[in-house]
């Protein structure tokens, strides 16, 4: 009974103060130990994962309603946040029927039946540290998680969808702006950065060019420090120059000055 009661009382407020048939869906992306991690949702009492996200207040702008979900999933407040695509398939249950899906959320029919309607979402690819995220479920789930990208399971919905379309839209972007300043630590050696380019392209890329092409963009320093420990040469550190980071991004062209 108090489940029920708490349900209808989150019906109420969701009637009343947030956007109708309209939500939002966030992939979160991170890196660790070599390997591209994405933050997923355990459902309340099952073993069934989802993307972060939810409804848009009513006088609350659309990328403001994403940052909000994204602080309350992660704990940080400044973080890459863009929009790739909006979902509106009149049938977005993928995996498992609607019926089975409503099943899985455990929600009574009578609830169900004023929640469930066709929605359109519209999804949102952000970058952060995974050093600095505080994973943090939220009132349906039991479970927030970092997931390797090859491991993803079937998820609700569309979201194993979202996910492949943001991680090609990242690939695209790395042709046009830079990509690390929100993925690795402020301090990062060459084969760091390397590395991620790597993992997030799925292909291994020449050492030398490489390092060419980065210096050749204008938005590192290298830094005095080098790398302690390792079996080889102690490479130097490097930091991103984030007034020309953040140039090239607004610009969308990594050839500033």
């Amino acid at each position: 009974m108090e489940c029920k009661n708490e349900l209808q009382q989150l019906l109420a407020d969701f009637k009343a103060n947030h956007m109708p048939s309209v939500s939002i869906d966030c992939v979160i992306f991170g890196f660790h130990d070599g390997q591209l991690k994405v933050l997923l949702l355990r459902w309340k009492n099952t073993d069934d994962w989802c993307l972060p996200g939810g409804r848009i207040h009513k006088q609350e702008n659309m990328d403001a309603a994403a940052h909000r979900s994204l602080r309350e999933r992660t704990g940080l407040h400044e973080i890459f946040l863009q929009q790739f695509h909006t979902f509106g398939d009149v049938n977005r249950y993928r995996h498992y029927s609607q019926i089975e899906t409503l099943a899985k959320l455990g929600l009574p029919e009578d609830v169900a039946k004023q929640v469930v309607s066709r929605d359109i979402s519209v999804g949102y690819y952000a970058l952060v540290e995974f050093a600095n995220v505080v994973p943090t479920p939220d009132i349906f789930t039991d479970e927030c998680r970092w997931w390797d990208i090859q491991q993803i399971p079937a998820l609700l919905f569309d979201h194993n969808e979202m996910v492949s379309l943001a991680l090609k839209t990242l690939r695209r972007q790395l042709s046009y702006q830079p990509i690390g300043y929100n993925l690795l630590p402020e301090k990062f050696t060459m084969p760091d950065l390397q590395q991620l380019y790597e993992t997030i392209l799925g292909q291994t890329m020449d050492r030398r060019n490489f390092q060419k092409r980065m210096l050749g963009y204008g938005i590192l320093k290298r830094l005095d420090e080098r790398k302690i420990g390792g079996a080889h040469k102690s490479p130097y550190l490097y930091r991103f120059d984030k007034e020309k980071y953040e140039k090239a991004l607004e610009t969308e062209s990594l050839f500033t000055t």
